[in-house]
């Protein structure tokens, strides 16, 4: 409950909605009409379920609030990139990231998972902030809403695709990531195909087993960005508790269960991870199971000593592993110019 003692009606379920329905003298059908116009029409105002009655829509509005998220600003990239930052009911903000390519009918949203991250990871600028909270599963789901309206806008095509790639690490916010993904996917939701759907991790080995037992359906990327244990421990401390053999070892089992397509993000820092001796480790890591290899070009953030890769070093670390039959591609930065790229969502003003 908050302050005006109203609690947010997306908390409840159907079956709780149609419970209280009864309980205010209405056929039980006005749940699955309400439930409607929560998840598969984005509805945000009790006035606006213009199926209710006038006097219905009251007591609700007496009972219940809707805390959708708010836009409070919004930038446009001069590669068509959009980044949104919205303000959420206690105040606090996140970033999501709509990415067009037109040219491929390809839309893809970015969405955050957590206000900010307790990752700590070295290169992300969002590894700088504290975690404050999760984000809980409507929060999610708006975010998809509102991108998805400014995409139609924008574009003239509605989104095509969603990666848990933003704010916070998905797999430490596991029952709301799945959550969403439910609302996103199902057909009482947006309906939205799974397969359209990546979630990406830094690496918590437990939790890959976990989506594997309860046979996810979606994409999984994994934060690579170094192909050796000692590495990763410099630039991502996750890896000292969940190591690359671990992590191995649970996409295994992921991709065995699952069948799920699996990638590998991997950001080149110069002269760090962008060596043949590099590629000769990542290789070894993509013979378990099939995984294509994003290489990522680094966005550089103040305060970080980081430089991004040389052209001619990317490539040759690509060739190495084309040449050992490794699917990659190098991956451009989107968005940068308006801190929208990959590692850049710090809330800055």
């Amino acid at each position: 409950m908050n302050a005006n003692n109203k609690l947010d009606i997306r908390k409840l379920d159907l079956d709780q909605i149609k419970e209280f329905v009864i309980s205010a003298g209405q056929p039980a059908f006005r749940a699955k009409q309400i439930y409607e116009w929560l998840w598969q029409k984005g509805e945000t105002s009790f006035d606006g379920m213009s199926n209710l009655s006038k006097e219905f829509r009251e007591i609700l509005k007496n009972q219940f609030e809707i805390r959708s998220i708010k836009l409070d600003t919004i930038q446009h990239s001069l590669d068509g990139t959009i980044k949104s930052r919205f303000e959420l009911y206690d105040g606090h903000k996140i970033e999501s990231v709509l990415i067009p390519v037109p040219v491929d009918q390809r839309f893809t949203l970015c969405v955050s998972i957590q206000v900010g991250c307790s990752l700590s990871c070295k290169f992300c600028a969002t590894g700088q902030m504290e975690r404050i909270r999760n984000l809980d599963v409507a929060e999610v789901y708006d975010q998809y809403v509102e991108v998805n309206r400014q995409c139609l806008v924008a574009y003239g095509h509605p989104l095509t695709n969603v990666v848990y790639m933003g704010m916070g690490e998905p797999l430490l916010n596991y029952s709301n990531t799945m959550a969403s993904i439910d609302k996103l996917t199902s057909p009482e939701g947006l309906n939205i195909s799974p397969k359209r759907i990546t979630v990406s991790t830094a690496g918590i080995a437990k939790m890959i087993r976990r989506m594997a037992d309860e046979d996810t359906k979606v994409n999984l990327a994994l934060s690579l960005h170094a192909a050796d244990d000692k590495k990763r421990n410099m630039i991502m401390p996750i890896n000292e508790q969940n190591n690359l053999e671990v992590l191995m070892e649970a996409l295994t089992y992921f991709y065995k269960k699952t069948g799920n397509k699996i990638s590998y993000e991997y950001i080149a820092f110069k002269n760090f991870n962008d060596g043949i001796e590099d590629a000769k480790n990542l290789v070894r890591l993509c013979k378990s199971f099939p995984v294509k290899v994003n290489i990522i070009e680094y966005n550089p953030i103040a305060g970080l000593d980081f430089v991004k890769s040389d052209e001619d070093a990317i490539n040759k670390f690509a060739l190495h592993l084309r040449k050992n039959e490794v699917i990659c591609t190098i991956r451009r930065s989107r968005g940068k110019d308006i801190d929208a790229a990959c590692g850049q969502l710090a809330n800055k003003e």
